[in-house]
């Protein structure tokens, strides 16, 4: 399941799609309705979020193994740096290794300042490059302390984040080559909103594995996409979200749709989107679909 992912990723065309676990100890509404859209058909994995802005979720591990026994694909499963010490990090990695949960995105995390649970206290050891180190650990058949594990662990496979926008390019260079050295298979970009932004970023990755090429490591860059239908969600990623650039053209066009009404903006919206998807897909087929948790807007977008 999860060599033939990788396999994907690296000479094939590859799709992921995210999925939200919600504020809720159900998660199976959603695999219903991924079910009842055939979005399985549609993808070649999926990801499962952990608890983003710091808002509390299901576990993402457990919706892993939830989505994998249901349609026996492979699910990326998100951990935080900012919930975990080094204590828990390893003690999910072995409890998710012996039921297949295997394919991890390392991810530094949203602060917990902007929880929704009172008082709460990020942990941040230290950033998203101690859990891939972590796994490499595992992968050798030793705990992060270096004492051998009483019984190896069946292969996990890292995942890392970037931003896909920055004001000096060779910023976003080094932050690839930390995570490639700590041995990152994939790196998920956030949302790109332009052609020449994905060249940029494709040119960087490829800078940045020829830096690693002496270690004998390399990464694969996954193209983050994230559907833009309504006006409102193009200036908040725009004001607020770093790392992510939208492009004015985007806004004007949304602001006029949005004088006319709903369904124009939805519209023209959805018209730039699913272009940008396909100008993409043709530019280099790997790609990582975020809706949250829209599985129809996902549909559309796919089909």
């Amino acid at each position: 399941m999860f060599d033939e992912l990788i396999n994907k990723l690296k000479n094939d065309t590859y799709i992921t799609l995210e999925t939200t676990p919600g504020h809720s100890p159900i998660f199976s509404p959603i695999i219903e309705t991924i079910a009842q859209l055939g979005l399985d058909r549609l993808v070649d994995g999926f990801t499962t979020t952990d608890n983003p802005l710091a808002k509390l979720k299901y576990n993402s591990l457990f919706a892993a193994k939830m989505l994998q026994e249901r349609f026996n694909k492979p699910v990326i499963a998100t951990m935080s740096m900012r919930d975990r010490n080094k204590i828990a990090l390893q003690s999910d990695l072995l409890g998710a290794n012996e039921v297949d949960v295997r394919a991890i995105l390392a991810l530094t995390g949203d602060p917990a300042t902007i929880s929704d649970q009172p008082h709460t206290k990020g942990v941040f050891e230290a950033d998203s490059t101690l859990l891939l180190e972590i796994i490499s650990c595992f992968n050798s058949g030793i705990d992060y302390a270096g004492k051998p594990l009483l019984h190896k662990s069946k292969e996990i496979y890292p995942f890392a984040v970037v931003n896909s926008y920055a004001k000096n390019p060779k910023t976003l260079q080094k932050k690839m080559q930390k995570k490639i050295k700590h041995g990152a298979l994939g790196i998920i970009t956030q949302p790109v909103y332009d052609i020449q932004s994905a060249k940029l970023l494709l040119e960087l990755k490829d800078a940045a594995n020829e830096a690693c090429c002496n270690e004998n490591k390399s990464a694969e860059l996954i193209l983050g996409v994230f559907p833009i239908t309504k006006l409102r969600t193009a200036q908040f990623l725009s004001a607020h979200v770093p790392g992510i650039n939208v492009p004015a053209s985007w806004i004007e066009a949304l602001r006029d749709a949005h004088e006319k009404g709903s369904e124009e903006e939805y519209r023209v919206g959805f018209e730039l989107s699913k272009n940008l998807f396909l100008e993409l897909k043709a530019l280099h087929p790997k790609i990582h679909l975020m809706t949250a948790n829209q599985f129809q807007l996902a549909r559309d977008i796919l089909l």
